[in-house]
């Protein structure tokens, strides 16, 4: 049996012949496309259309981080999360994350860190991740949606990561923010 590195990879990258939205949504769009394979093979591939989002990691002068917790229906749960939100038409993933930062947690930021970029689950949808630290925090009065109901609490900073060890935040986003500060916040401890 040969391993991955030995199978010889084709120079080509499958071809869309077809494709048929299938959902239109708010949020995302689902799209059934008709995919020829590098080998010609001809499948079909589902793709959710995500127009992106970013999440904020906010940080207190206490070394707090502020952290929501809130009912999800697609899991039918309550689980603890980083602030986030959609991006607009046309908004910058840095505006986003200032507006998200204010409307759910009341705080505004004198100093966003952009952490990271990703894909969520490439594997079906095309939504890009933007990821930030908020730190010099200025509190203030959350501007929520009609539809959000969130609940907000300050954790310490190594309590949250404890609740990540705990398999208490289940939210990837989350975790990944909190890792990626916890990798920022020591290394300009370091330096001090």
């Amino acid at each position: 049996m040969k391993n991955l590195r030995e199978v010889e990879q084709p120079d080509k990258k499958p071809k869309r012949i077809k494709s048929n939205v299938m959902f239109k949504g708010k949020i995302l769009n689902l799209r059934v496309d008709e995919v020829e394979l590098p080998n010609g093979r001809i499948v079909e591939r589902e793709v959710v259309e995500h127009r992106g989002a970013v999440g904020i990691v906010p940080i207190t002068s206490d070394n707090e981080v502020v952290l929501i917790k809130q009912y999800r229906y697609s899991i039918d749960e309550t689980i603890w999360e980083i602030p986030a939100g959609l991006l607009d038409e046309g908004e910058s993933p840095l505006d986003c994350a200032i507006r998200e930062l204010k409307e759910e947690t009341g705080f505004s930021a004198k100093i966003f860190i952009k952490m990271a970029e990703f894909y969520l689950t490439p594997g079906n949808s095309d939504e890009y991740f933007h990821l930030y630290l908020a730190k010099d925090l200025t509190d203030g009065d959350a501007e929520l949606e009609e539809d959000e109901f969130l609940e907000l609490e300050r954790v310490s900073f190594k309590d949250a990561l404890k609740m990540v060890d705990n398999n208490e935040i289940k939210d990837a986003k989350t975790i990944i923010g909190l890792c990626l500060a916890k990798k920022i916040l020591e290394s300009s401890n370091d330096k001090s």
